[in-house]
């Protein structure tokens, strides 16, 4: 007989199949895709305005933020917020729905978080349950006429996001007290000078990276984003909420209540975006201002947060810092290219991050290719003769 010699199987063969093999592989390696394409284009549109700057430009993007501890001390400022956006989005996302609202639950929670700490005198974490219950009641309208009468929330959530942003207004325009000063009612006054309690505390992160954007928000959203994972991933009621998103139909034929998990889904979405809300005027650093003509930015920039995680809770944490990180990077590409342009590259970076579902698809064609071509031809078996009957020799 022969004896079969086994294959020899390299250590660092053995780790490149584990790690192709991981869950998350394909996901993380169709962002990182998604952003090196993303800023390949960024680089070649600064070539063709000022072919000259353009290497100093990008070097600017992709540096500044870690320059200082100043500058890097902005990019958490920025990330805070953009993770809670990312966070409502993205839990929507997992839950079947599209919570195009986020920018009005957003404004709502930003308004009330500022009214319980300027006019009830609340405490920063009192000022910030006030947000998120805000929040969530904002996002309970989309999802209730979803669950009881089958509108589709995209519809509903941008009605919500423009009624949101006059409401504010007309509140804030009838409330003596939160004006700056009675001739100028454009700005809510300050936190600082109102109630020094409502801002969110620094236990000396100010002083450590010698910036008054530092605060402990950063870890707040943290915090929030881990829990939101454990709610997903580890209990029933997160099972029952990605059921109902992945098959409604099928989710109530198992006795899940479809229409209270879609009201509580966006309820909890609505929340989220509250937070945010309240952690970026909670800093001191903003103050509310008066605007009849756009939407505040930060729900809609919650999308490509959540598009480059996959909705992911914490791959949302990576990627809210990333593109935190590429904005305060922008600002230092001024006065070179202005801010109009510095947006436009922004824009581009950020928002290819929705051909990262089209990258996932490719990485995953790429590695059941390889995986053909590396497979060995398995030898036929041996075919063993077929087995006669013997007659007994009768006695």
């Amino acid at each position: 007989m022969t004896k079969k010699t086994k294959p020899v199987v390299y250590a660092d063969r053995r780790f490149l199949d584990r790690l192709t093999a991981a869950p998350g592989f394909t996901s993380v390696s169709a962002s990182v895709i998604s952003i090196i394409v993303g800023l390949i284009l960024g680089f070649i549109l600064l070539l063709f305005i000022d072919a000259g700057s353009s290497f100093l430009g990008m070097s600017d993007l992709l540096t500044y933020g870690i320059s200082s501890a100043k500058s890097f001390a902005k990019v958490l400022y920025k990330a805070a917020p953009l993770m809670m956006t990312g966070l409502s989005i993205g839990f929507a996302f997992r839950t079947g729905l599209f919570n195009i609202g986020a920018t009005g639950q957003y404004t709502i929670g930003a308004f009330f978080g500022l009214f319980a700490a300027i006019m009830w005198k609340f405490p920063w974490w009192a000022a910030i349950l006030i947000a998120m219950l805000a929040g969530a009641l904002w996002g309970a309208i989309p999802g209730f006429f979803n669950a009881y009468f089958h509108v589709n929330e995209v519809i509903t959530s941008i009605m919500c996001n423009w009624t949101a942003l006059f409401l504010c207004n007309l509140i804030f325009m009838n409330t003596p007290g939160m004006w700056l000063n009675p001739s100028d009612r454009s700005r809510t006054i300050s936190v600082v000078t109102a109630n020094p309690s409502g801002l969110l505390p620094r236990f000396g992160l100010d002083k450590l990276l010698d910036s008054s954007y530092a605060n402990i928000g950063i870890f707040i959203t943290i915090l929030i984003a881990v829990i939101v994972y454990f709610i997903l991933e580890k209990t029933t009621f997160g099972y029952e909420l990605k059921a109902g998103g992945y098959n409604r139909h099928a989710s109530v034929y198992a006795g899940i209540k479809s229409k209270r998990n879609i009201l509580f889904a966006m309820m909890i979405a609505g929340g989220l975006s509250g937070i945010g809300g309240a952690i970026s005027y909670l800093a001191g650093t903003v103050d509310y201002t008066i605007s009849s003509t756009s939407l505040l930015p930060m729900g809609f920039n919650g999308i490509p947060v959540a598009l480059l995680a996959f909705s992911h809770p914490l791959g949302i944490i990576a990627s809210s810092v990333f593109i935190g990180y590429l904005q305060v990077g922008g600002e230092a590409m001024q006065p070179e290219f202005s801010a109009e342009m510095v947006n436009v590259i922004l824009s581009i970076i950020i928002y290819f991050s929705a051909f990262s579902l089209i990258m996932r698809g490719v990485v995953r064609k790429f590695l059941k290719r390889k995986e053909k071509k590396e497979t060995p031809d398995t030898p036929d078996a041996p075919v063993e003769p077929p087995v006669t009957e013997s007659k007994g020799v009768e006695n």
